[in-house]
Order: C-alpha cells, then structure tokens, then sequence
C-alpha cells in the first residue's frame, strides 16, 4: 500500500515582530512560524517548512501587503549565501526593525521599563568591513569556486564582488584565484579531503591602509609558495604581509593552529580612536572600524570618567577599550582568556607608550570572584563579553564588588537584556540604552547599556 504524500501546510498571516535572526514572526494556531525576509507588518501566503521545540518555520509563496520599507537587493548573491539578513529592507527601515527589537527585548526580558534612544546608525553602510573570509571549492565541472557558504550548508556560493566588504579584499580574492588556476593549485575537497586551499582571510587597516593575506591550507606543505607569493605581491604591491596557516583537521574552524608567514611581518598595525593596535591572524577587533571608533567613544563617555577610577575592562580582548580609557582615568585591569590576545594586549599597551595599564590572562568569571573575594576597590567596569554574555559567578561577584558604574556592550541584546535583570536585582539602575548599528544589512545590532549603583 502506498504511504499517503504528506500535504503541504500553507497559511496565510500578518508579520508582527522579528526575530533574533532577522526573520519575520508569523502568529499561526498559537504558535510561532519564523518567516525568512519578511517585513513587520506585511502580510503574505506562508508555506510551512518544518517545526522546532519552541516554533515553525515556514518560506513565502507570495506577499499580499507589501510594506514600503522593501526595496531590491542589491547583491547577485543575496538569496543564497545568507550573510545579509536585510538587504531587502531599505537602511531606513534596517534602523527602524533594529531599534523595535532592542525596546522589544529590554521590555520583555529584562522586565524593565525602560527608553531605548535611536539607534546611531552608519553614514556610508557599505564596504565596512576590515575582515574577509573567503571559502574555496570545485563545482562540478572542476572549477575553482571562491565564495562564501550557502545558509546552513557547506555549499561554496561563488562570489564576484560583496557590497560590505573593502573593495581591495574583492580584487585580491579574485586574484588569488586566478594564481591557482595558472599554477595548476586545486582547492581542498571536505568530503574527500584532498586539495591544498581551504580559505584565504584577509584583514585590512582602514586607518594605516595596511594589508594582510592569510592563505589557509589543508597541509604545511605548499608547493610553488614561493611563486604565489611573488605573484599575488606583483598583483598587489599593497600586501604588507602574507601568512600561511595549515588547518589539517575535519571542522568547520577556519584557523589552524600552524602559522607560517611568507612574506612581512605576520600582522598589520591599525588606528582606533588615536591609537595603534597590532592585528595578528586570530585577534579579535571590531570588523567595522568607523563605527567601532563611535561605539567606544560612546561606551567612554557613558563612563562619566574624571581621571582618578580604577577601571576594569573584562573580556579585554587585545585591549582596545581599556587602552582607549586609560588615556580618562586613573589605571586600568584588563582581563581576557585567550593567552594570545592579551599578548597582543600588553604588546598594544607599550606601541602606544601607556604606563597605567595591566593587562591579566585569565577567565574573566574566576578572576571577578578573586577580585570580590579579595575586597578589591574597582570605580568602573566595561563589559564586552562574547555572544552567550556573563554567567552568573561574574554576575554575582560584580554586584559584590560595588562599582559605581557599569557599562555594558554586547552583540546580543537577548543575553544583555538577561544579564540587565540580575544587576538590576542587584541595586543597579539603567541609565541609558543606546544601540549602535555596527553591521548595517546584517540582523545583528550591538548595545551599549550604562548602569549606576543605587
């Protein structure tokens, strides 16, 4: 007997919020459906795709209210490599879904009544980013494909040009390319894993206009390096250094551990907000470096620093907010796990000739609960913790500490709404929110919260 064919579920429904991913929420028998390049408050015929724990899913068959924030994508790409959530909303409309999301969480989850101020959005939102990673695979004729991975898949989307990120990195790629093909160099295969390319990374100082190439390979062994080298410098004379990085492991991970520079020194050196930071392959700083300059600026005057505090910047990363602070106050602790940043951290600190600084690695949830414990004296704490936020040890031992001030960035208003509700149990009031787009057509939306001992 033949199984029944499963009967397609279409539903038709008005957008009413958005999700963390930048997908329009859909209300269908109680429930959720998340709705990828749907607009608040348009309306349109829903397929439903598939079901989580918590919500559906479902793609658009057609839209019966259109909103006017719509507009054409501007990127040949855009339907398929997903890194550009909302590149069919106008950037007026981006701002405006970006700050409803913010108030929305705060709201929500934070429990909080608060006011959200506009969001600050970005004079020229395009070719930003400083970073670019760059996927190599064949296709099925056999040839070299250079893009980036399709939604949720390890499907190299070939990519010709990408209108946020600096041009230079587009032509080097293309370049790069075509240097493969001429010395016969095929990219690394992840089902059968053979092949020498895997990626190619590329950070540009947008200030000093240096330029890195890191050439990601399957094997240390590369032959006819010599010849790439010279010929990717030939074709672009403002390279300034060239690193090989072998990652043999079967991961998603672009970055192996090996490290190889070919040609320069193995890192670049930027400026941010009138200091300079050396930038290696793996350290972390901000993909955007004019609205980075805002953010931080911003996050310091929220500090309301006069020159005498005892300043803790946790989560340090290579240092960028504590050394920028510590030109407003009285010396600065920065603490970070990654042994590797803080090198670059201490290295940042005497390039810049800053004597009031240290600089400690450590995870910064131990290390809080020494400084509480040890009835350490912190005036300000700066908050910049990766995605997932502070957990509660941190939490717990910077309300035992007593700072006068706290000022938090996170990339995720969710878990920043979540760790605002414990600081404010803990006898910390909400001065300002205050959201910064730093990755316009993205779904992502940074925030700076300050706070104030009651």
């Amino acid at each position: 007997m033949k199984k029944k064919k499963k009967q397609t579920q279409m539903i038709q429904g008005k957008c009413i919020n958005s999700s963390d991913r930048g997908m329009g929420i859909v209300k269908w028998k109680h429930n959720d459906v998340y709705v990828p390049n749907l607009i608040f408050g348009e309306e349109a015929k829903i397929k439903i795709t598939g079901k989580s724990k918590s919500h559906y899913f479902g793609e658009i068959v057609s839209i019966i209210k259109e909103s006017p924030l719509r507009t054409k994508p501007g990127c040949a790409i855009y339907d398929r490599c997903g890194g550009c959530q909302l590149m069919h909303v106008s950037y007026e409309g981006q701002l405006k879904e970006k700050q409803r999301y913010v108030l929305d969480v705060m709201k929500t989850i934070a429990k909080h009544n608060v006011t959200v101020d506009d969001i600050i959005p970005m004079k020229d939102p395009y070719r930003y980013r400083n970073k670019i990673q760059v996927a190599f695979s064949s296709n099925k004729k056999g040839d070299i494909v250079a893009g980036f991975y399709e939604e949720n898949t390890h499907k190299v989307v070939q990519m010709e040009t990408c209108h946020i990120q600096d041009k230079i990195a587009d032509a080097i790629v293309g370049s790069f390319k075509e240097i493969m093909k001429q010395y016969k160099i095929r990219p690394y295969d992840e089902d059968k894993r053979v092949g020498l390319i895997r990626h190619i990374l590329i950070r540009r100082g947008f200030h000093t206009d240096q330029t890195m190439v890191v050439i990601v390979t399957s094997s240390n062994k590369f032959p006819g390096r010599n010849n790439v080298v010279k010929a990717l410098r030939n074709k672009h004379p403002e390279i300034d250094t060239i690193i090989q990085n072998t990652n043999p492991r079967k991961t998603s991970i672009v970055l192996g551990e090996q490290e190889r520079v070919l040609f320069g020194k193995g890192y670049i050196v930027d400026v941010l907000c009138g200091m300079k930071f050396k930038i290696s392959p793996k350290s972390f700083y901000q993909v955007n470096p004019v609205q980075t300059e805002t953010l931080y600026n911003k996050a310091i005057d929220l500090a309301n620093l006069k020159g005498n505090e005892r300043v803790l910047d946790a989560y340090c990363g290579i240092g960028t907010i504590g050394l920028i602070a510590s030109r407003k106050a009285g010396n600065v602790i920065g603490v970070e796990v990654n042994k590797d940043a803080i090198q670059d951290a201490i290295g940042n600190a005497k390039i810049n000739n800053v004597k009031n600084v240290r600089f400690f690695t450590a995870d910064a949830s131990v290390f809080m609960v020494e400084l509480s414990n040890n009835n350490e004296k912190i005036d300000v704490v700066f908050l910049d913790p990766p995605r997932s936020g502070c957990d509660e040890r941190f939490l717990k031992s910077l309300i035992k500490l007593k700072p006068k001030r706290v000022v938090y960035i996170s990339c995720d208003p969710k878990t920043q709404a979540r760790d605002l509700s414990h600081l404010i149990k803990g006898g910390y009031k909400v001065n300002k929110i205050q959201p910064v787009d730093m990755f316009p057509h993205t779904h992502h939306v940074e925030c700076i919260v300050s706070l104030e001992k009651e």
